[in-house]
């Protein structure tokens, strides 16, 4: 995420952005004013990333004959199509909360301070250098591995049988003879035995890949593919078996309102670690207060699951499950210089240090 530097010279005032106010600052946009600068802080979203395998099985050509000739029971003879969920992982991301918006007004008797924001508006850092988000490297499946045209095996008299059948008596035979030279091959009992280890194994692996090739003609071909989708949501307090998506099994990952796929359920549970603040009755606070607001964010347990089974779980900082904090101007008055580092992804201090102006 790119940011740009606000410099601004003088006092820092902040003033929260009230149910009211709201709509008087809803015009304003996120960075410098002729008064001095809007700024938000962050709320935490969470980026679910999901990895789908498919897996599509062929029958083969001759699967009528798997059992028959060489063996092979339950061999299926219809095409099919599954799909499973093979990973779930988490990762959460700020955002601009504009519900709490903030202005920083000029003010002669402050030292000087330099803002810097994200693009989006959200405070990162004062008198420092911000923290970037990190983004998760994207997805690169692996490389499709060609398949092999099994009949670059067959011989003349396989090609020239007069039925089905007999074709697939004759490639039977020359899987058994596949394998049959295989075994001499390691027994060392060939008639040409290879001079050199090297040379065994290249003959192993022609083999191998013959007696595969021939051996799908009856048991068929299974090709599986991965794909990842992300997807994003940004609860606001706690959740129980929230549908997070669907899978079906004919297509794949729907949307969590597509009755056609099985539901996979999110619970968000707010751990409560940060106590609301206590109402103040003997003193009525200011609309505007001096200082700088942060975050002090709540924690939660994130977990989902699909037919009662956990495939995730975890526990994560979360700034809307806190409250807002304000930090004192006296930290920003001619006397100190305060170097302040915020979390981009949930706007608690990361860092805060003072030095005295020189």
């Amino acid at each position: 995420m790119t940011s740009k530097k606000l410099f601004i010279a003088m006092a820092i005032m902040a003033c929260t952005c009230s149910m009211t106010a709201q709509t008087q600052l809803s015009k304003y946009q996120p960075g410098i004013t002729t008064d001095g600068a809007i700024y938000y802080l962050p709320k935490t979203a969470m980026h679910f990333v999901v990895q789908v395998e498919k897996t599509t099985y062929t029958p083969g050509e001759y699967a009528a004959y798997a059992e028959r000739y060489l063996a092979l029971q339950n061999v299926k003879a219809d095409k099919s199509t599954s799909f499973r969920v093979t990973k779930v992982i988490m990762q959460t991301v700020g955002q601009a909360d504009t519900a709490k918006c903030f202005a920083v007004k000029f003010n002669a008797k402050s030292t000087a301070t330099n803002l810097e924001l994200a693009d989006d508006g959200v405070l990162l850092a004062i008198n420092s250098q911000g923290i970037r988000q990190e983004h998760p490297q994207r997805f690169i499946p692996a490389p499709k591995v060609r398949p092999v045209n099994p009949r670059q095996f067959l011989n003349e008299e396989i090609l020239s049988a007069g039925s089905m059948a007999k074709r697939a008596e004759l490639i039977a035979q020359e899987i058994y003879n596949v394998r049959e030279s295989k075994n001499l091959l390691t027994r060392g009992e060939a008639d040409y035995m290879p001079k050199d280890g090297e040379q065994l194994r290249i003959m192993l692996n022609q083999l191998n890949e013959q007696d595969e090739a021939l051996t799908q003609l009856f048991a068929g071909t299974t090709v599986r593919d991965t794909s990842e989708y992300i997807i994003m949501t940004c609860p606001m307090q706690s959740v129980t078996d929230m549908v997070l998506f669907r899978l079906s099994q004919h297509l794949g990952l729907v949307e969590a309102d597509d009755l056609s796929g099985e539901p996979y359920y999110l619970t968000v549970e707010d751990l409560h670690i940060v106590p609301a603040p206590a109402p103040d009755k003997k003193k009525k606070k200011k609309p505007e207060e001096e200082g700088i607001y942060v975050n002090i964010p709540g924690r939660a347990k994130v977990t989902v699951s699909h037919n009662n089974q956990t495939l995730y779980t975890e526990e994560c900082t979360v700034a809307q499950f806190g409250n807002v904090e304000l930090l004192s101007a006296e930290l920003f008055n001619k006397r100190y210089i305060t170097h302040l580092r915020l979390n981009p992804v949930n706007g608690g201090l990361e860092m805060m240090e003072s030095e005295p102006v020189k």
